[in-house]
């Protein structure tokens, strides 16, 4: 049931649950459902993204294949002021993301469904964070990094989260040949956060 996640209609039965995290210094409620990433609890490669997400205030932020919202949450929390769209193609992923901004008492951030860029055509961020859905295959993985100059504005930065041994290496020299540059933000368990940004060939 796994692989059902990043597809747009699941048939998997549901097994709605609630979960409790704590996530950069704050307890976080989330409803999850069979089908979506990550059900039982936030998966470390996303806790250690969060750990290492740099954001200001009045930022613009693209949480890119939101799953629950677990990043698009705590993002809008980060920055006082700022604005946060969450986007998935995965209709329990968005119906359970709508949920959870309430359930948190988050009105800074609104949900759109919808593959990849395709429900915010047209807009530009300062961040897109993403823990890309590498068992969908590179070339969603390639969309992602390749598409995302499109969408950020000048100094805005793409995050991705990957296991080491799923190729995150790779994944951060595809970022650098998008951008100009890349680096790895932060490491463990497994797991790298990598950070490049627009205009950015002399940030890493």
């Amino acid at each position: 049931m796994a692989e059902q996640y990043f597809t747009r209609r699941p048939s998997a039965p549901r097994r709605p649950a609630r979960i409790v995290a704590h996530l950069r210094g704050q307890d976080v409620t989330f409803h999850t459902d069979s089908a979506v990433f990550a059900r039982a609890g936030v998966d470390r490669g996303t806790e250690l993204l969060l750990e290492a997400l740099d954001v200001g205030p009045c930022e613009r932020i693209l949480d890119l294949g939101c799953g629950y919202g677990a990043i698009g949450i705590v993002a809008a929390r980060l920055s006082a002021g700022g604005h946060v769209i969450l986007t998935d193609v995965n209709e329990r992923a968005v119906a359970l993301a709508r949920e959870n901004l309430e359930a948190n008492r988050v009105t800074s951030a609104e949900v759109r469904i919808g593959n990849l860029y395709e429900p915010v055509a047209g807009l530009k961020f300062d961040h897109i964070v993403c823990n890309p859905p590498i068992r969908a295959g590179r070339g969603v993985v390639d969309r992602i990094i390749h598409e995302a100059p499109t969408y950020l504005a000048d100094g805005g930065r793409l995050w991705l989260v990957a296991r080491t041994k799923q190729g995150a290496e790779a994944i951060r020299e595809r970022m650098a040949r998008t951008f100009g540059a890349s680096e790895v933000v932060r490491r463990g368990s497994g797991y790298k956060v990598m950070r490049a940004t627009k205009g950015g060939g002399e940030d890493g």
